[in-house]
């Protein structure tokens, strides 16, 4: 039951964000959409539908995995069930810290990029873009989120209060909407923005090899991967070489990590 309730309403509050989101990407976009949004929007909501089933299989392991952990006092955290908000900061921290790594390995890997790549070959970001993933990749987020709640011995309740947060926090880095100011800039200081991780989409090998962090920003401070730009005008989104319709349809991007060719 708890299980339930907890997939029930992290779909309500995603499906509520992606409301909210799409209606101010209408009002004050970071770039105006080519014809045809909508269209190329239905793959990305086809993939999304195959990445919640996957983590809905998935739930059963790791709320298994968090009791065995928690039960057994196992974890760099364990000493600290006493104090729940400290707990959570610190688990909240922990989980979002190996889903660093596992991005960045994701670049690194030449397995994990053929995955990975299907996120990467969008042509516009916009935030159906954050629910662009394939199923592969998301096993892999999946083990690395399972290693983070073994090492650090967090309860369920905190893996399912990150996965909460880090949702909504990707549909909001992946939004198209114009965010500017020294609001914005002082914004990222502590978790990623719209404006910083649409950088990590650039055709730009620099760029796009940038930006890894998922919610707060300071990882790639800390691991010297952060890469500042003030001028979006001239920001390319995609990857060279994957702009051909096939390639962009549901099949096409299922298949992307089989095909050997490119």
């Amino acid at each position: 039951m708890e299980l339930w309730i907890t997939d029930r309403i992290q779909l309500m509050l995603l499906l509520s964000a992606c409301a909210v989101l799409s209606s101010l990407e209408a009002f004050v976009p970071l770039f105006q959409y080519q014809r045809g949004r909508w269209r190329r929007a239905v793959p990305n909501l086809a993939l999304a539908f195959a990445v919640v089933l996957v983590n809905l299989t998935m739930a059963s392991i790791t709320a298994w995995l968090s009791a065995a952990v928690t039960r057994n006092h196992i974890g760099l955290l364990a000493g600290f069930h006493s104090h729940p908000w400290v707990l959570a900061t610190l688990g909240v921290a922990g989980l979002d810290l190996f889903a660093y790594l596992a991005h960045l390995l994701l670049h690194k890997v030449p397995l994990g990029w053929s995955f990975h790549r299907v996120h990467h070959s969008e042509l516009e970001v916009d935030v159906t873009t954050a629910l662009r993933q394939h199923p592969g990749e998301t096993l892999w987020r999946i083990f690395w989120q399972l290693l983070g709640t073994a090492v650090f011995g967090l309860p369920f309740w905190i893996v399912a209060l990150y996965l909460i947060l880090s949702s909504l926090n990707a549909l909001l880095e992946h939004a198209n909407v114009r965010m500017g100011g020294r609001f914005e800039r002082w914004l990222r200081l502590l978790i990623v923005t719209s404006n910083m991780h649409k950088v990590h989409h650039s055709r730009q090998t620099s760029e796009t090899d940038s930006n890894y962090s998922n919610i707060f920003s300071f990882w790639d401070r800390l691991y010297g991967t952060y890469t500042d730009r003030t001028n979006y005008n001239d920001l390319r989104y995609g990857l060279d070489g994957f702009d051909n319709n096939e390639r962009q349809t549901l099949v096409g991007l299922l298949r992307l990590p089989f095909r050997s060719e490119y």
